[in-house]
């Protein structure tokens, strides 16, 4: 099955709150009561938002806020009426709307027609606890993705959300085997078509999302700068751009890790807010899957970078982050049709859609 879709992202502080509770906590009880396809609540390791105040769980006195992040998944309809209950919370963060295609059940190599040349993010939501065989199914998966050649995957862990409907939250005493995770990978859109029909065969009731995007660098490697865009569509709302950055945690940039010093250049470059994520496997380029080791003494696990801005922002922001990444990483590029960013003194942006852009990220 295939159907256009919406993913709903929310950006936000871990101990931000509303009357009921927990931001966060509330938001996943909206996603669950309406029962959407998938959802996942991620928590983050470095950032910062509109206010540029840094967060990181590298030291103890900033960390007590760390980044949130939550994204559901269904078709347009129930995603528009999930954002109407979102956008009655009163709360500070960035929401943005993004087009998508979603799979599940039975999937074919024809159910996705690339152009020649295109790159495309695949995004696939399965319970923490999937085995194939003897080994957990991301790193089967993630194996599956090196052969085929695909540029980078990451394999990030849920402690929050919905598949198929059904909430399942971690908790400290239980298996938690299905609280959702989700493994984003990025490649030809080619190589990725061929392989949508093995991933059926892997997974168990397959779920998961595919979106264009531009992939601007890899491992070191310029390939293309963001594709410059218009301030805003033909019925004037605003287009915004994404930069996704794929490291590793053991890259480093002049004795700091590469994330966290991306982090604190796009902070001082007055950058509207960017947030790092940790995964726990996964690789990019050239190297091979990996993840956490017992014994092992510096941490070797992939990290995301998400950095949203306006088009003439991102422009100033790139050169920074072709300089941090001349060596390491993996480096895309999307736009983003529907944004609102609010703090204590402004709101920016309108979550109308955008009319489809040219470029990366336009619907499938």
């Amino acid at each position: 099955m295939s159907e256009e879709c919406l993913a709903l992202t929310t950006y936000f502080g871990e101990r931000d709150r509303t009357p009921r509770g927990l931001l966060g906590d509330e938001l996943l009880e909206i996603y669950g009561e309406l029962g959407l396809q998938a959802s996942v609540l991620l928590r983050g390791a470095e950032g910062f938002g509109r206010l540029a105040h840094l967060h990181s769980d590298r030291l103890l006195t900033l960390s007590e806020d760390l980044p949130v992040v939550s994204i559901a998944v269904d078709s347009r309809e129930r995603i528009e009426g999930a954002l109407a209950r979102v956008l009655q919370i009163k709360q500070r963060g960035l929401i943005t709307l993004e087009r998508a295609r979603l799979f599940s059940g039975e999937i074919g190599r024809s159910a996705l027609q690339p152009a020649p040349g295109e790159a495309t993010k695949l995004t696939i939501y399965i319970g923490r606890e999937n085995r194939r065989l003897r080994a957990p199914l991301f790193v089967t998966i993630c194996e599956l993705f090196k052969r085929r050649g695909l540029a980078g995957a990451t394999v990030l862990l849920g402690v929050d959300g919905t598949r198929g409907g059904r909430r399942s939250r971690a908790r400290f005493f239980g298996q938690n085997a299905q609280v959702p995770m989700i493994i984003v990978a990025v490649g030809e859109s080619e190589r990725i078509a061929e392989i949508l029909p093995e991933l059926g065969a892997v997974i168990s009731d397959p779920l998961l999302t595919v979106e264009r995007v531009q992939v601007c660098k890899r491992d070191g490697e310029l390939l293309a700068t963001p594709h410059e865009l218009r301030g805003s569509d033909e019925h004037g709302l605003q287009l915004w751009q994404k930069l996704t950055i794929f490291s590793s945690h053991a890259a480093m940039h002049g004795g700091r890790p590469l994330h966290g010093e991306i982090v604190r250049r796009l902070r001082e470059a007055d950058a509207a807010g960017a947030t790092s994520v940790r995964g726990i496997w996964g690789f990019h380029g050239e190297h091979a899957p990996h993840g956490d080791r017992f014994l092992q003494i510096r941490r070797h696990v992939p990290v995301v970078t998400i950095a949203i801005d306006t088009p003439e922002r991102t422009a100033r922001s790139f050169p920074i982050i072709d300089e941090l990444t001349r060596e390491h990483g993996l480096v895309t590029s999307e736009v983003v049709p529907a944004l609102s960013a609010r703090s204590a003194h402004a709101n920016e942006g309108g979550l109308r859609l955008a009319g489809p852009a040219r470029g990366p990220g336009s619907s499938s």
